[in-house]
């Protein structure tokens, strides 16, 4: 049969569905390649064996075929031979069609072989006795060996997939028969009329998609479990599957070099070590919070992206590896390594894109997966992780393609990155290298002044470095307005700048920060943060003032033990004050007589809210402070009492030291 072929149409044909053979020294050789193309793994439709031609480079280098062609003797002898091996050696039977070409300028022929793809798996017995299975990898022919045997035998229908396989080295005890009535009753599909024997009778099938649970041997009436049922029901598959389990990493920096990091192994149902899975993964799914940005709110990783390449790793995963599902959190990623290799009949370029055609290795796992609403659905797992990614701003998912896994690399958004630092900046801080800290504080700040975290890391820097005056620069410079930072943010910066000595500007400006921080809506550590430094700025009254409007703001401050203290030590620095009054010379009678009289007032006042403060104080040093202060109102008060009618000599004197008074003895 004549097929029409010429020399120029051959040349032109794809070169993986082209073998050339120029002089056929092994016979077997052929035969492998026609099985091979017979097999058709790769789906290209079958192929040509020429003999007689060979492929060589031109003087550039690029490919080309040199026809020598075959004398009618040796042409004979080789389609004889082929024909004869296909029929007797290769199981089951190939009848390759033949064409024959003229060779222009001589007597010669070339034999082409035409071999169509079939529906069967076909092995080839050759000369040692061996029998071997054949596959069209690229340009070459190969035995199929392992996941590539496996998955042509599969294809080919001789071989069940693998979940659906019956698994003879198990029974029905492996199963956890509560677990597998609770997974069926959250899939709807549990009928209690039934009873469970229906469902462990391997007649019972769950769905059109999904055989039964169980495989009955004609012979001996046993009944095995099949591997979709072990992996889902069973307390812990990996001891019959030995990879059936999940390993989770965590480091803390970018690489595996740092010292400390976390490792926990992940056993139970695959459904079990999923959901434990996606519980830890969403905890790195935090907000980075930004008012600067038109998207204030960012979430670090997709939750979706999360749950979606996690249940593609565990349901689509090579179970016949020994290799675990492992899950690796990195400061600015998430790696997801997945056992097994992509299947050969997914286009790998589509894959990635997300347009490739669905293909499931293990077609009941993810049937399951999808009515346990652990996953979108069926073949839309990629296109929701790069669909997610996208929308939340995150860089592209990376994919690395092996040939023993896969694995579904998610990098975290940019502005996370920043969070790193920051941490890295925690770090420096709390090993003593300031130094450092405050060059990648200022380094970060350059390029973002409204980052809050950075700038509250830069005060405290300062401030452990005794240069607070630097924090000043810096606001004075960038001409930072702090309407949008938080409110802790603001009471720091203040704090800061109080302790910039001998500059009056700086404590001004301290001094508007907390006026603005007490406008807001404060946690009561914010209410004494604000009220100390305000002391410290030297306006007791503004202290006094600040927190009577809190108290009445906020009731359940009126037994607070440290926000009485603090205002009993504010009335009593006033208190001090009247007496300073009081006692200068120049001061006039009424002066003197309103400032001992506004004094007393002050000691009462300071005294009933220490007497609270020492009441509700709940610490042994906090109920010791406030007792000194008690020790020293007492002091106070004797001192200042309002004087008898006695002469000037009788009456109480006072000394002074630093700024305080104390009652002479």
């Amino acid at each position: 049969m004549r097929f029409d072929l010429d020399l120029d149409d051959l040349r032109r044909r794809e070169s993986e569905r082209i073998e050339w053979k120029a002089s056929v020294h092994d016979i077997e050789d052929v035969i492998e390649t026609i099985v091979a193309f017979s097999n058709d793994f790769s789906n290209i439709g079958g192929g040509y064996v020429i003999c007689g031609a060979e492929e060589r480079k031109d003087k550039a280098g690029f490919p080309m075929v040199n026809f020598d062609g075959l004398y009618a003797s040796r042409f004979k002898e080789i389609e004889g031979k082929v024909l004869s091996d296909c029929q007797n050696k290769v199981d089951p039977p190939i009848v390759p069609l033949i064409d024959e070409i003229n060779v222009p300028g001589n007597e010669k022929k070339v034999l082409v072989f035409i071999i169509p793809s079939t529906e069967y798996a076909h092995s080839f017995r050759k000369l040692d006795g061996s029998t071997k299975y054949y596959v069209r990898i690229g340009r070459t022919t190969r035995e199929a060996r392992g996941a590539i045997l496996r998955e042509l035998l599969i294809r080919k229908k001789v071989l069940e997939p693998f979940d659906r396989r019956p698994n003879k080295t198990s029974s029905v005890s492996d199963l956890d028969l509560l677990i597998m009535r609770e997974y069926l009753q959250n899939m709807g599909i549990w009928d209690p009329a039934r009873g469970i024997e229906k469902y462990l009778s391997g007649k019972e099938t769950l769905s059109a998609f999904v055989p039964p649970l169980f495989v009955s041997d004609n012979l001996t009436n046993t009944q095995y479990p099949r591997n979709f049922a072990l992996l889902l029901f069973c307390a812990n598959p990996s001891k019959l599957f030995q990879g059936a389990y999940t390993i989770l990493s965590v480091y803390p920096a970018e690489d595996r070099s740092s010292p400390l990091s976390e490792r926990t192994e992940i056993a139970g149902t695959i459904v079990e070590q999923a959901k434990q899975v996606i519980t830890r993964l969403n905890t790195e799914s935090f907000t980075a919070f930004d008012k600067t940005s038109p998207h204030p709110n960012q979430l670090k990783y997709p939750i979706r992206a999360l749950q979606e390449a996690v249940v593609n790793a565990i349901v689509h995963r090579d179970y016949e590896s020994d290799q675990p599902t492992r899950i690796t959190i990195f400061s600015d990623r998430v790696e997801i390594n997945s056992a097994g290799a992509l299947p050969r009949a997914v286009d790998k370029q589509l894959f990635i894109k997300g347009e490739a055609t669905p293909y499931w290795r293990n077609q009941t796992l993810a049937f399951f997966f999808n009515k346990l609403q652990l996953s979108q659905a069926e073949g839309q797992g990629i296109s929701t992780i790069l669909r997610t990614m996208r929308e939340e701003g995150c860089p592209e998912p990376i994919f690395q393609l092996g040939e023993e896994n896969v694995v579904c690399t998610l990098p975290a958004h940019p502005r996370h990155r920043v969070l790193s630092q920051i941490r890295e900046i925690e770090n420096d801080i709390v090993l003593g290298n300031h130094g450092e800290a405050l060059l990648k504080t200022k380094a970060l700040l350059d390029k973002d002044p409204y980052n809050f975290r950075a700038l509250e890391l830069y005060c405290e820097v300062c401030n452990l470095v005794k240069k607070p005056e630097l924090v000043f620069e810096f606001v004075t410079k960038n001409k930072i307005t702090f309407t949008s930072f938080p409110l802790s943010t603001i009471i720091l910066v203040a704090q800061t700048l109080i302790l910039c000595s001998n500059n009056e500007e700086a404590k001004n400006l301290a001094d508007k920060l907390l006026s603005i921080a007490s406008a807001g809506r404060l946690e009561e550590r914010e209410i004494k943060k604000i009220a100390v430094g305000i002391r410290k700025i030297g306006d007791d009254e503004k202290a006094i003032e600040f927190l009577d409007k809190a108290i009445e703001r906020l009731p359940s401050l009126r037994t607070h033990s440290s926000l009485l203290e603090i205002r009993g030590k504010a009335k009593i620095d006033l208190a001090k004050r009247c007496i300073d009054t009081a006692k200068k010379r120049d001061s006039s009678k009424r002066i003197k007589f309103l400032a001992w009289e506004k004094c007393r007032d002050y000691i009462n006042d300071a005294e009933k809210d220490l007497n609270v403060a020492f009441q509700y104080a709940t610490g042994v040093m906090e109920r010791d402070f406030v007792r000194n202060d008690l020790d020293f109102l007492a002091r106070l008060k004797e001192f200042a009492k309002k004087p008898l009618k006695t002469s000037g000599s009788e009456r109480p004197r006072y000394k002074r030291s630093g700024d305080k008074v104390f009652p002479k003895a």
